[in-house]
C-alpha cells in the first residue's frame, strides 16, 4: 500500500465534502429564503444531485477500478442503465424500511422518499460508482476480510457510517422539544449526512494508521 494511494484517496473524500457545503452554500445565492430547515426537500434534492455529480466524475477521473479490457459502447449504456435501476430499487427499498419503522405511510410520502433517496446517494450511489451493478461484488466487500482495495475499505466505513448516523438521528424525532429540525424526516437525514461525512473523513485516517496491518488479496 501507497502513501500517494491513501493521499488520492484523502483527495477525493474532501471533494465529496466540499459537494455537500456548495449544496448548502450555493443555492442560497439564487433561492429566496433558502435554508436546510425551511426549505429542507428542497436541499435534499440539490445535495442528492451534488453528490451523485461529483462521484460520477471523480470515479471517471481517479478509476480505483480500472480494467484492462476495452468495454463496448453497448455495454457501458447497458450498465449504465442498470445502475440507474439499481439506485431506484434502493430507494423504494429504503423508503419501505423506513415505513416499517413507523415513517407514516401515506402523509409525508414526499418527505419519506427523498430521505430514502439522500440515504441511497450516500450508500448506494458510491457502491454503484466502485462495484457497478454486481450483487456478488457487494456481498463480498460488505462481509469479513472481503476487501481487496483500500477504496473498498473505505466503502465500507463510509456505508456504515452513514446507517449509523441515520439511526443517531431518529432519536430526537420522538421528544418534545418541539424544535423544528424535530420534524420528520429532517434529524434524520442530518444524522445521515454527519454520518456519510463522519465516514469520508475517518476512512482515510484509519486506514493510514492501520496500513502496516491492512493487506489486500490482490496485493
Amino acid at each position: 500500500m501507497k502513501d500517494t494511494d491513501i493521499k488520492r484517496l484523502l483527495y477525493t473524500h474532501l471533494l465529496c465534502i466540499f459537494s455537500i457545503i456548495l449544496s448548502i452554500c450555493i443555492p442560497s445565492f439564487f433561492l429566496e429564503n433558502f435554508s436546510i430547515l425551511e426549505t429542507h426537500l428542497t436541499w435534499l434534492c440539490i445535495c442528492s444531485v451534488s453528490v451523485t455529480a461529483v462521484n460520477l466524475v471523480l470515479y471517471l477521473i481517479v478509476k480505483p477500478n480500472a480494467s484492462s479490457k476495452r468495454s463496448s459502447i453497448s455495454y457501458k449504456v447497458t450498465r449504465f442503465l442498470k445502475c440507474c435501476i439499481y439506485f431506484l430499487m434502493s430507494c423504494f427499498f429504503f423508503h419501505v424500511i423506513f415505513v416499517l419503522y413507523g415513517a407514516p405511510l401515506i402523509e409525508l410520502v414526499l418527505e419519506t422518499f427523498l430521505f430514502a433517496v439522500i440515504l441511497s446517494t450516500f450508500t448506494t450511489v458510491p457502491c454503484l460508482c466502485l462495484l457497478g451493478p454486481n450483487i456478488k461484488a457487494w456481498l463480498r466487500v460488505f462481509s469479513r476480510n472481503g476487501v481487496t482495495s483500500i477504496w473498498e475499505n473505505s466503502l465500507q466505513i463510509t456505508t456504515i457510517s452513514s446507517f449509523i448516523g441515520t439511526w443517531l438521528g431518529a432519536f430526537p424525532i420522538p421528544l418534545d422539544w418541539e424544535r423544528p429540525w424535530q420534524v420528520w424526516p429532517i434529524s434524520c437525514t442530518l444524522g445521515a449526512t454527519f454520518g456519510y461525512v463522519a465516514g469520508l473523513v475517518i476512512s482515510p485516517l484509519w486506514i493510514y494508521w492501520n496500513r502496516k496491518q491492512l493487506t489486500y488479496k490482490n496485493n
